[in-house]
C-alpha cells in the first residue's frame, strides 16, 4: 500500500534537450481543452513546445488526438501512425483523432531522411514504428502511475483497455480524461513497457481509416479549400520551354478582364492576380508575353533519346561490378541482348498544385498546403521573404495525391507563392493556383531513361554474365540533397533496384551515365525501381525461356539468398495457380518480383491479348511488409499502385516537340479508367519484423509482371514502356 505522499513510481524526467533531440524524440501530453481535429491545419508549434510531448493529446471528453509528422497525400498513413500509438496507449479506436504537426524538425525529424522533416521513400510507419510505440506506452504508464497514486495501489496491478484505467482487486476504474491533467505533471518514462504483440489489440487488424468519414461527405480540408479573409487568387503565365525566361510583358489587355487586380512579373513567369480563379486565368489568357529562349531545352523526346543511344555505347560509371562479364559473355552458350525505353512520366495527382500565403499581424507568415518536406519548404520561403525560418509558420492540409510531386528539393510551387506574395506587396493572402494544364506541363516528370543490357547463359541455363548500362537524368545532381545521396558521381536514387539486384549473377557490372536536358526531373512514385525493376524482371524472364526453365522456378534458383523475396514469389504463385504455358489463345500469365524501400512484392498478371490491345484481367500480388499495421491499408495501396501504374504500362507518356510538352490534360495523358481496373488480389505475409512501407512498393513489379504475361500469351517481347501494342493479336 502507497503512503499518502505523491509516489515516483517512473524514472526521473530526462532534460528537455535529451527528450527532444533527434529521431528518437519522445513526447507524450495531455490538454483539458481538446478539439476534436481532424488531420488538417496542426497546433501551434508556441503550444506544442509548452508541452512535454508531441505526439499525443488526452483531452477531458477522452478524446486522443494523434499528432501526424508526415503528409497524408491519400495512402492512409494517419491511421497506420495514429494505430501505432493508439494499441501502446490502450485507447478507444472510437475516441481517436489526428492532426498534422507544425514544422519543426527537431520534434518532427523523419529518421530514414536525414535531419530534416519530410514525407517519402515509403518511409512513414518504418521511422515511426518505435518513436510512436515509446510515445503510447510512456502516456500509458503516466496515467497508471496517476491512477495508483489516487488510489494507493501498487502500478503493478494497474491495467490499461478502451480508454479505460482500471485496478481490478478493488474494482476501480477512471476515464483517460479523469486522470490526463494530473498525469502530465508525471516525469515521462525514457524507456516505458513495449506491448508484447500478443497483447495487441489494433495492430494487425483491419480497422476504419479515421479520414473515411470527412473525406466522404466533404468537410476534409485540401489546400484548394483554403479561403482566408481578403484572400486573392495568382495564377502564373510560365514559359513554354524549360529554362526560357521572361523578355518582355504586356498587360494592357490582362487588366482591363473583370476582377483581375494586379499583374506582376516573377521568377517563373508573370503573375495574374485576381478576385478569383477564374479572373485571373482570364486575365491570363489575356497577356502577351515575349520569352526568351536563348537557355532553353528546345529539342524534342526522339532527339533526347538519340543522344541517350549514343552514350551508352560507352561503359559509363561503375554503379556496380562483381567478376568480368565481358569475359563471361565471351564464352556463354547463348547471349541476349535488348535495349529498353522509358519516357517522361507526369504525377497527375487528381489534385493540382496549390498554396495559401499571408503576412501575418506579427510580421511573420502563415502558409497553408500540403507540405511534404516541411523543413525544406519552410527554409526556402523563409530566405526569399527575408525572415528566419521559424517566422514562415506551415499548416499542413490533406493533400490530393502526390505520388513525388510535392517533395522538390526546391520547393518549386511554393518558392513560386512567396515570390508572388512578396511581388504583390503582401496586401492579401494570396492563394497561388496551378491549373491542371500547368500541372501536367510544368516539369518535374519521372525521367527518361534508356538501358541496354546483354546477358548470356550457360549450355545448362545458368546466368554467366550481365553486363549493364543505363542512361538517365540524375535527380540528385544540382539539388540541395546532392551532397548526401551522390557519390563519385552516382545519384543512388538513379540505380536502385539493378545495382543492388539480389539475384546471385556472378559476372554482373552496372554503369550508369547521367542525362543533360533540361527537363526538370524528380522522383515519381518509386523513385528509380520504376525502371530498374522492370529492366531486372523482363531480361530474367527473357533468360528463363531462353533456358527452357519456368520462369518462377528460374527466379528462385537466383534468389537462394533472399528468402523474403522467394517467400512472396512462393506465395504469389500458388494463388494465382501459376503455369507459364498459355491458359486459352490469347491469354497467358506473367511473374514479377521486387525490393524496393525495405519491401517485398511479387505479382502474377493474367491477360488477354487482343488486336492491337492487351486487357488485364487480373492481378494476384503477394507483399511482405513486416508487421502489418493494418492490412486494408496495405490492400489499398497495392491496389492503388495498381491503377496508378496501369495507365503508364499502357499508355501514358509525356513527349517535348521542339521542348515543348505536348500532353496538356487528361485527354491526352489518361490516367486509368474504372472499366480498365482488373480483379486485384492481395495476400499480406504474416510477420513480427518492424514495419516497412506499402506506398510505393507495389508500382515496380506492375510492368514487368504485365510484360512477361504478354510474351506467354503472344510469343511477342514488349520491353519498353508504354507497352507497344501495334500488331498485338494473340498467341
Amino acid at each position: 500500500m502507497l503512503n499518502a505522499r505523491r509516489p515516483n513510481p517512473l524514472p526521473a524526467r530526462p532534460s528537455r534537450r535529451g527528450l527532444l533531440a533527434g529521431a528518437g524524440a519522445l513526447v507524450v501530453a495531455f490538454r483539458l481543452d481538446p478539439k476534436s481535429a481532424r488531420a488538417a491545419s496542426g497546433p501551434n508549434l508556441a503550444d506544442v513546445k509548452a508541452q512535454p510531448n508531441a505526439f499525443v493529446r488526452i483531452g477531458a471528453d477522452d478524446t486522443v488526438t494523434v499528432v501526424i509528422k508526415h503528409l497524408d497525400m491519400g495512402q492512409g498513413n494517419t491511421t497506420g501512425l495514429a494505430t501505432i500509438l493508439a494499441d501502446e496507449l490502450g485507447a478507444d479506436w472510437s475516441k481517436v483523432r489526428t492532426e498534422f504537426a507544425p514544422a519543426d524538425a527537431t520534434l518532427y525529424n523523419n529518421s530514414l531522411m536525414g535531419p530534416i522533416q519530410g514525407t517519402g521513400g515509403s518511409t512513414a510507419v518504418a521511422n515511426s514504428w518505435f518513436q510512436l510505440r515509446k510515445a503510447g506506452a510512456a502516456a500509458r504508464e503516466m496515467l497508471m502511475a496517476e491512477a495508483a497514486f489516487r488510489w494507493k495501489a501498487p502500478v503493478s496491478e494497474i491495467t490499461v483497455a478502451d480508454n479505460i484505467v482500471r485496478h481490478a482487486p478493488s474494482g476501480r476504474q477512471a476515464r483517460f480524461g479523469e486522470l490526463a491533467a494530473s498525469a502530465a505533471s508525471l516525469p515521462v518514462p525514457s524507456e516505458p513497457r513495449l506491448k508484447d504483440p500478443s497483447e495487441w489489440r489494433l495492430i494487425g487488424q483491419t480497422i476504419p481509416r479515421l479520414d473515411s468519414v470527412a473525406k466522404t461527405n466533404g468537410t476534409a480540408i485540401y489546400s484548394l479549400d483554403i479561403r482566408r479573409p481578403n484572400q486573392v487568387t495568382a495564377v502564373v503565365a510560365r514559359a513554354p520551354r524549360f529554362g526560357a525566361t521572361v523578355k518582355s510583358f504586356d498587360a494592357a489587355a490582362a487588366r482591363k478582364v473583370a476582377g483581375v487586380l494586379d499583374v506582376v512579373q516573377v521568377p517563373t513567369g508573370v503573375a495574374v492576380i485576381a478576385r478569383d480563379t477564374w479572373s485571373a486565368m482570364k486575365g491570363r489568357e489575356a497577356l502577351t508575353v515575349a520569352w526568351d529562349d536563348s537557355t532553353a531545352e528546345t529539342r524534342s523526346s526522339d532527339a533526347i533519346l538519340a543522344e541517350y543511344r549514343e552514350r551508352a555505347k560507352g561503359p559509363g560509371l561503375t554503379a556496380s561490378e562483381r567478376g568480368d562479364p565481358q569475359a563471361a559473355l565471351r564464352g556463354a552458350a547463348k547471349v541476349v541482348e535488348a535495349e529498353f525505353t522509358f519516357p517522361y512520366l507526369a504525377h497527375a495527382a487528381m489534385e493540382p498544385l496549390n498554396a495559401t500565403i499571408e503576412r501575418a499581424a506579427d510580421g511573420g507568415y502563415d502558409v497553408y498546403a500540403g507540405f511534404q518536406f516541411q523543413t525544406v519548404e519552410q527554409a526556402t520561403m523563409a530566405a526569399i521573404l527575408g525572415v528566419t525560418s521559424d517566422r514562415v509558420r506551415l499548416h499542413s492540409n490533406w493533400a490530393g495525391g502526390s505520388f513525388g510531386r510535392r517533395a522538390t528539393p526546391t520547393a518549386d510551387y511554393l518558392a513560386e507563392a512567396a515570390t508572388v506574395l512578396k511581388a504583390s506587396g503582401e496586401k492579401a493572402p494570396v492563394h497561388l493556383v496551378w491549373t491542371r494544364e500547368d500541372d501536367m506541363a510544368g516539369g518535374y516528370y519521372r525521367p527518361t531513361v534508356l538501358h541496354k543490357v546483354r546477358a548470356g547463359i550457360d549450355a545448362k541455363g545458368a546466368v554467366v554474365g550481365w553486363d549493364h548500362v543505363m542512361v538517365g537524368k540524375s535527380i540528385m545532381i544540382g539539388s540541395p540533397f546532392e551532397a548526401m545521396i551522390v557519390k563519385n558521381g552516382i545519384d543512388s536514387t538513379t540505380v536502385e533496384g539493378a545495382s543492388d539486384t539480389p539475384y546471385a549473377l556472378p559476372a554482373y557490372r552496372f554503369g550508369v551515365h547521367n542525362g543533360r536536358e533540361g527537363v526538370p526531373v524528380l522522383w515519381w512514385r518509386s523513385v528509380g525501381h520504376t525502371h530498374t525493376a522492370h529492366v531486372m524482371e523482363v531480361m530474367i524472364d527473357e533468360l528463363a525461356h531462353a533456358a527452357n526453365v519456368d520462369p518462377v522456378a528460374y527466379r528462385l534458383s537466383l534468389l537462394t539468398q533472399a528468402p523474403r523475396l522467394s517467400g512472396v514469389l512462393k506465395l504469389a504463385a500458388e494463388k494465382a495457380g501459376w503455369s507459364a504455358k498459355p491458359q486459352d489463345p490469347g491469354r497467358g500469365l506473367g511473374v514479377a518480383v521486387h525490393e524496393s524501400f525495405g519491401s517485398y512484392v511479387a505479382m502474377v498478371a493474367d491477360v488477354t491479348a487482343q488486336e492491337n490491345a492487351v486487357r488485364v484481367n487480373r492481378i494476384v500480388a503477394a507483399v511482405d511488409v513486416g508487421v502489418p499495421v493494418n492490412p486494408d491499408v496495405i490492400r489499398a495501396q497495392v491496389e492503388g499502385a495498381v491503377g496508378f501504374a496501369l495507365s503508364a504500362v499502357l499508355r501514358n507518356r509525356i513527349t517535348l516537340k521542339d521542348g515543348q510538352v505536348q500532353e496538356h490534360n487528361f485527354d491526352a495523358y489518361a490516367p486509368t479508367r474504372m472499366s480498365e481496373m482488373p480483379t486485384v488480389e492481395v495476400h499480406i505475409v504474416p510477420s513480427q519484423v518492424a514495419p516497412t512501407g506499402i506506398g510505393e512498393p507495389g508500382v515496380p513489379v506492375l510492368g514487368p509482371s504485365i510484360a512477361n504475361a504478354v510474351f506467354a500469351a503472344t510469343g511477342r517481347r514488349l520491353r519498353s514502356l508504354p507497352l507497344d501494342l501495334s500488331g498485338v493479336k494473340g498467341a
